[in-house]
Parts: structure tokens; sequence; C-alpha cells
């Protein structure tokens, strides 16, 4: 991304992206919280083993862990994309997903979901569909928003992504860093109030994963709440309010990026975060 693309996005991101968790409320009341939840695929594979995370408004929780460990999965049930066994999920003091425990599938409230946007680590963007045309189909199909207003906007947010020349191209004519942009501007379209990333700069070539990392922290800079899932623990430094470390389906260690990256306590984290540091030297 170009230095004036990202001036351009931090100093007029407020009039066109996802109106921002309010930050005035008690600090006592979560905006998510995640209660004893468990999801297996099947009897031999326990994902999540009672899983319980609370998450502030405004916070940048990011989510690290060895692969299996249920960070990706912790996600997807947050996005109502996958059956959970036990336990249930508020969402900004309303009841949002639960397990019937009948047997049955997973209780959601739609409405409530419409509210989380989440930008996944392969793009899933429509090749058939040029770029304006994937970040308006939500708005328009959801919303019933016009086509005129909903161009606008997802031209105005192309802009201030760098990305402004590209509106009638198609995904397969952009590079990676580019499609990623993308998928995050057609996330903004539904105005979220949190927003999820999972392991979004992982399938890019190393030179391209700076200019996302840059438009993530760019909403930050907006207090964008947002729950990210990554493997690059300089980011995850860098980007963090809070790091949850989670292992074997559960919440090992959380805290601040400055005690959980610099100085675990648990073992475990120290293992991993040992680990991940010898291997990127």
């Amino acid at each position: 991304m170009t230095t004036s693309a990202t001036l351009q996005l931090g100093n007029t991101m407020k009039s066109v992206a996802s109106p921002l968790a309010d930050t005035t409320r008690s600090a006592a009341l979560p905006l998510v919280k995640v209660a004893g939840l468990h999801k297996s695929y099947g009897p031999q594979i326990q994902v999540l083993k009672g899983l319980d995370i609370e998450m502030k408004p405004g916070e940048r929780l990011v989510v690290i862990g060895p692969s299996g460990g249920g960070k990706s999965t912790l996600l997807r049930v947050m996005m109502g994309l996958e059956e959970i066994d036990k336990g249930a999920i508020s969402f900004d003091g309303k009841p949002y997903i639960s397990a019937r425990g009948d047997g049955r599938k997973t209780q959601i409230d739609t409405a409530v979901r419409r509210e989380i946007g989440m930008v996944f680590q392969h793009y899933t963007l429509f090749p058939h569909l040029n770029i304006l045309e994937n970040l308006i189909l939500a708005p328009c199909k959801v919303r019933g928003e016009s086509r005129k207003d909903a161009s606008e906007r997802a031209e105005g947010l192309l802009a201030r992504f760098g990305l402004g020349a590209k509106a009638r191209a198609y995904p397969s004519q952009l590079s990676g860093g580019q499609k990623q942009r993308v998928a995050i501007a057609r996330a903004l379209m539904l105005d979220p109030k949190l927003m999820l990333f999972d392991e979004v700069t992982s399938a890019l070539d190393p030179e391209l994963v700076a200019e996302v990392e840059q438009v993530i922290m760019q909403l930050a800079g907006q207090n964008m709440p947002m729950m990210i899932v990554t493997h690059d623990m300089w980011f995850a430094r860098n980007i963090a309010s809070r790091v949850v470390f989670c292992a074997g389906g559960v919440v090992v260690e959380d805290g601040p990026p400055e005690q959980v990256l610099g100085a675990p306590v648990q073992e475990r984290t120290r293992e991993f975060i040992d680990r991940v540091f010898h291997i990127r030297q």
C-alpha cells in the first residue's frame, strides 16, 4: 500500500468504516463472552474442551497457539459456521449462540451474526464477480441497499485501501495482498461491530504481508474491536491489546502481549513461544 493511500485510510476511515464499539460502556460488560465451549468432529476429535473467553469493547484480542489447538475453530464458531456441542456465546449483551443439548442443531441469532465480520485466510472472493460486485453483493442482498448507494460506499472504501483503480478488475487479476485488502473492505461493507481475522497473512508472500497488516493496524487505530488468529508473533505483539494462548482446546494463558509473549507464566506457553521464535531466527 502506498504511503498516501495509508494516510488517506487513517484520516478518513471514520467516515466510511463500520460504527465502532461504544468504549464508554461499563468495562464490566463484555462485548463477547464465550462460556464452556465444546466442539468435536466425531467421537475421536475434540477441538474445543470447555473454552472460556471474555472480550471487552474496543479490545484487540490475538489468539495464538499450536495447530489443532482450536483457534480457527473458535472464529468459525463465532461466525456461526460450525455447530457446537456445549456452551454458549453472548455478543454485545445479547444471547448469540448456544447448544440445544438435545442433539439438534446449534441455536443462533442470525440478526446478531450480521454484526460480526470475518476475513479468511484464502480471501473467499467470488471469482466470477469483479471487485466492486464482490463488495456490494451482501449489502444489496442482506440489507436491501440500493446498488447505487452500495457502489458509492464500496468505491470509497476501495479508494481508501489504495484499490480505487481495481474496482472493475476480477480477483484473478489481483495480487494476494490486494485480494486480502478487498476481503477486509468487503467485510466492512456490512458495518460490523466486531472483526474476526483468521490467519489473513499466512497465505501471502512475505513482501505482501506488510500491506495487509498495515490495513489492520489502521483499523486498530480507529478502535475497531477485533479477534485475530495469527502465527506472526511480531504482528501479534504490535496489534494486540490482549493475547490468549490456546492449546488442547482450552485457554492456557491470557494477558497483555508483553507478558504472554515476553514473559509467559505457564510452561506450555513458554515452550510454544520458545519454539516459534527459534524457528523464525
